[in-house]
């Protein structure tokens, strides 16, 4: 994943045009939104200066620096720490996806819920889960891999296109926290067999799985609304639990019950 510092700064300043940031816009443009000139400019540093950091140069530039970058292309939060982790890569860690008993156990009393890990790997999962999602019908459980190269997949989201759209912004969250992972990179060589996850992948979107709204199909009991909450596990950053809900007296709600309802006799 070479460039992937240049690329990211590239696609932002794609997105931002000249009259968003108080320049007139003259002359006809070989690409859209500001030139590298225009962002060092704006952002107080020499072109090359701006230029050297693009080329992933700038290893040591500071956060005032990067701050005023930042603000010139608006990046948000999350695009923000993206940045910083591009440009000050931290060193490879092992990590062994193993889930403590504790948050096993925490697991089995709630409802549907998971362990997200690295790389999207879900680690861990109960039967509630199971039940809405059936996870241990595949081979190696990775939400990246049931999105994308499961065809039960298109079915199972009503709202596919907006789940591949987060999948790929979360899988580009991880990889820019994770640089230079081998397995990573063989991920994305496996799901870029799909050409909505590629062109995804250039678009450099980046975005934390927080909460939401999971439009699902069930192949039982049809349409399900669930909430999803994620929540980091204390001691281990890299294991996510996400849990599904259901307003109280909803129908999603009734459904989930009659389905998991037997799992708890």
């Amino acid at each position: 994943m070479d460039g992937e510092l240049g690329e990211f700064l590239r696609s932002r300043r794609a997105r931002i045009r000249p009259s968003d940031v108080g320049l007139k816009d003259y002359g006809r443009r070989r690409v859209p939104g500001l030139r590298r000139e225009e962002v060092a400019q704006l952002a107080g540093v020499s072109v090359d200066y701006y230029i050297r950091l693009e080329q992933g140069r700038g290893q040591h530039v500071s956060d005032a620096i990067l701050d005023a970058v930042a603000n010139v292309l608006r990046l948000d939060p999350t695009e923000r720490d993206h940045l910083r982790n591009l440009v000050r890569p931290s060193v490879l860690s092992p990590s062994s996806g193993s889930v403590r008993e504790g948050v096993r156990t925490m697991l089995a009393g709630m409802g549907p819920a998971f362990v997200l890990g690295r790389r999207m790997d879900v680690l861990a999962w109960n039967a509630a889960m199971d039940a809405v999602t059936g996870l241990s019908g595949l081979p190696s459980p990775n939400m990246a891999r049931l999105t994308f190269l499961d065809p039960a997949a298109r079915t199972l989201y009503r709202d596919w296109a907006t789940v591949a759209a987060e999948t790929v912004a979360h899988l580009r969250l991880d990889a820019g926290r994770h640089p230079g992972d081998p397995l990573m990179e063989e991920l994305v060589d496996e799901l870029s067999a799909d050409p909505t996850f590629t062109a995804l992948w250039s678009e450099h979107q980046v975005k934390a799985k927080t909460y939401g709204v999971k439009r699902l199909r069930h192949p039982v009991l049809g349409d399900l609304d669930v909430g999803y909450e994620t929540m980091e596990l204390p001691g281990d950053q890299d294991q996510l639990v996400v849990v599904y809900t259901a307003p109280p007296g909803s129908e999603t709600a009734a459904k989930l019950h009659r389905l998991t309802q037997p799992l708890a006799v």
